[in-house]
Order: structure tokens, then C-alpha cells, then sequence
């Protein structure tokens, strides 16, 4: 025998050895007792009977059978058996998996929550669709076309962008060319003599408004003092004066109060004043009839008229 046949013999023999040990790991792992679950989907992916089962990412069970279901065709009914204590739950949810790309479509269900009831056998296990290949294809179109859109107006703002850059970069070739550098420096230099010369006059500006902001604070301290001086002499004026007004209100007070009281003695006078005034009236119309009656007191005799 050659060393080409005793190579390939070598290689056959580790490869069956290599399947005999799958197809028993495989089968001891799932020749313990099974339980019948379900589900429904509207998109398969390609599952076929015998998938894996994952629950939680841990190898579970496998399909049995996925054909479309009797009671509502638009879905798809995936029948599937998994071990025995697998912990499904209401809150379980089943959708397509993927253990690696290389490998083909598997059914992934989720753990759900540990409060969750726990769901008995032959039941069926809620279900999350997953996006088709197609889906994510047209998906993708769109994004692409989008991008496409996107960098072509991209292109078009940088262009814009670009232009104003270029002439944003000769504006300041402009200003930063020797000519205007020369006039800077000028204005520099000119500024720099200026400081120079007005510099002393600015020290000297500056002690005076110093000296003045002293004589102001000064000027306000005896401004403050005037000030209090002459304020309590003119709170105890004040004082005084308030209660002169008391005095005063008392004093109408009390005028008032006697008005009131004689009231009828001055109504007494008012009257007798008036028979007076009546009686002096009477005396003055007596006096103007008979004038004689302040001298005389009958009355003279009618003279007679003589006869002619």
C-alpha cells in the first residue's frame, strides 16, 4: 500500500470516527424524554424540520415539523419538541435565531420572567416576527438611495463651502499683504508716540481725580455731619410744634364743647336782641309822626284857619 492510500485511509477513518461521536452526543442529548410545543409565524427564514431549539441560547430541542397552518394559511405553524423541564413561560417569546452565519436558521426563545405561569405542554408559545432578508434588502435600498441623495447635496453645500473658503483666504492674503502690514505698523507706531507723549498727562489726570474723589469723600463726611447736627435740633422744632397742634385741637375742643353748652343763652340773646331792634323801630316811626313828642308832652292845639 502507497503512503497516498494509507493517508487517505488514515483521514476517512478519523472522519467517521469524528461523525459517529456527533450523531451520538446528538442523540444522547436529546434521547431523553420530549415535551410538544407550537408556534405560528408569518416568515420562516427557511426553517426546516429538525432546527435547532434554543431557549435562552442554550441548545433545548429541535423542530419536528413547519408546514402553513390550516386555520389561518398567512401563517406559519412550527411544530417543535423540547426537553423535559425546559421552563417555558407566558412571557416566552419565539422567533428565528441565528447560532452563526455558517450555520442554518434556528428557533430562539426567550427566557420570560420567572413570575410568569409556567405554560403546560402542546401549548403554544408567543411569537416575535423577525425582518426578512428582503425586508432588510429594501431596507438597505432606501438607505443607499438616501446616502446617494445626501452626498450629493453634501457635494453641492461643500462646494459652496469651498467657495466662500477661497474667498475668505484672499480676503486675508488682501489684508495681511505688505501694503496694509505697513500701514498697521504705522498706526502702531503712532499709537505707541501718543502713549509716549500723553502718558504723563494721563499719571497727571489720574492723581487729580484722585485727590478730587479724596476732597469728595471729605466734603460728604462733613456734609454728614452738617446734617446731623442740624437734624435734632429740628426733630425737638418738630416735636414742639406737634404739640402745640395738640394744645390747639384740645383748645377747639373745648370751645366747641362750651358753644354747645350755652347754646340757649346765646338763642335768649339772639331774641331779646331782635324785640329790641323791634322796639327801636317802633320808637324811630313814633319820632318821625309826632317830633314834638320829644319836647312836649300833650299834644298843641290845632291852629284855626283866619278868615279873610
Amino acid at each position: 500500500m502507497t503512503t497516498e492510500a494509507k493517508v487517505g485511509a488514515f483521514v476517512l477513518g478519523c472522519s467517521a470516527i469524528l461523525a459517529f461521536t456527533i450523531i451520538y452526543l446528538v442523540s444522547a442529548q436529546f434521547s431523553g424524554d420530549t415535551v410538544p410545543y407550537r408556534t405560528y409565524l408569518r416568515y420562516a427564514g427557511g426553517l426546516e424540520p429538525g432546527a435547532s431549539v434554543l431557549f435562552g441560547g442554550i441548545a433545548a430541542g429541535k423542530v419536528t415539523a413547519v408546514r402553513p397552518w390550516t386555520s389561518d394559511p398567512t401563517k406559519i405553524e412550527i411544530l417543535l419538541d423540547v426537553k423535559q423541564g425546559t421552563p417555558l413561560n407566558e412571557k416566552s417569546i419565539a422567533k428565528l435565531g441565528l447560532v452563526s452565519i455558517m450555520q442554518d436558521a434556528s428557533l430562539s426563545i426567550t427566557t420570560g420572567s420567572n413570575d410568569a405561569k409556567r405554560l403546560p405542554p402542546g401549548s403554544a408559545i408567543h411569537s416575535q416576527e423577525s425582518a426578512s432578508l428582503d425586508e432588510i434588502a429594501g431596507k438597505m435600498s432606501g438607505v443607499a438611495d438616501n446616502a446617494n441623495a445626501l452626498i450629493v447635496q453634501a457635494q453641492g453645500e461643500l462646494q459652496g463651502i469651498t467657495g466662500d473658503a477661497r474667498s475668505l483666504l484672499a480676503n486675508l492674503n488682501t489684508v495681511t499683504g505688505p501694503s496694509n502690514q505697513q500701514k498697521i505698523q504705522a498706526v502702531l507706531d503712532h499709537v505707541n508716540g501718543v502713549l509716549a507723549t500723553e502718558g504723563p498727562k494721563i499719571d497727571r489726570i489720574s492723581d487729580q481725580v484722585i485727590a478730587l474723589s479724596q476732597h469728595a469723600d471729605e466734603t460728604i463726611q462733613n456734609v454728614n455731619g452738617t446734617v446731623t447736627d442740624v437734624r435734632e435740633p429740628v426733630r425737638r422744632d418738630l416735636a414742639d410744634l406737634q404739640n402745640t397742634l395738640q394744645q390747639a385741637k384740645q383748645l377747639l375742643s373745648d370751645m366747641q364743647i362750651m358753644v354747645r353748652a350755652n347754646d340757649y343763652k346765646i338763642d335768649d340773646t339772639v331774641e331779646n336782641l331782635r324785640v329790641a331792634t323791634d322796639n327801636l323801630d317802633q320808637l324811630t316811626d313814633s319820632v318821625k309822626q309826632r317830633p314834638w313828642s320829644l319836647v312836649r308832652i300833650k299834644q298843641p292845639q290845632e291852629r284855626k284857619v283866619p278868615n279873610k
